[in-house]
């Protein structure tokens, strides 16, 4: 693999690490409360997070918007075990497509269903970003319902 791919991974791994370690400090009775009235509760931004590494490499090989709506269908994570797994998993499976991603077919342009068109390597990033953005927004709501974590969120 090559270092850029290297260092992106590294990033992502540090996200997915720190959601784990936010993950099991929540306690299980907090899991259905929604700190913000109309946005999503602790369990249903942990399963979302936990889908994102798949979810956008679905969307990156150019998965229909039906497709999608299938694979958030099949995949509502209902418990901690659920999302942590899942989370480790999608990670992993994003790793490995990318590895044997030729240094071509890293630039290779793949568009969304919405009409998004990056190069793969973009897409990368964006779900780098997208993770950081989810686990941001977690954090948000711990902190909004005054709840103590101490979690590494950089390194």
């Amino acid at each position: 693999m090559n270092k850029y791919l290297s260092s992106v991974f590294h990033q992502i791994k540090i996200a997915v690490d720190s959601v784990i370690e936010i993950i099991n400090q929540l306690p299980e009775t907090d899991l259905k409360s929604k700190p913000i009235n109309d946005k999503r509760s602790y369990i249903e931004l942990l399963s979302h997070i936990s889908l994102i590494c798949k979810a956008d490499l679905l969307i990156l090989n150019e998965a229909s918007e039906k497709e999608m709506q299938g694979y958030y269908e099949r995949n509502t994570l209902r418990t901690i075990e659920e999302i942590k797994k899942n989370l480790i998993m999608n990670y992993n499976e994003l790793v490995e497509e990318f590895s044997n991603y030729s240094e071509e077919e890293l630039f290779e342009y793949k568009e969304s269903y919405w009409g998004v068109r990056y190069t793969k390597f973009e897409w990368l990033l964006e779900i780098l970003s997208h993770l950081y953005h989810h686990r941001s927004q977690l954090h948000s709501y711990i902190s909004i319902d005054f709840k103590e974590i101490k979690v590494q969120l950089f390194e």
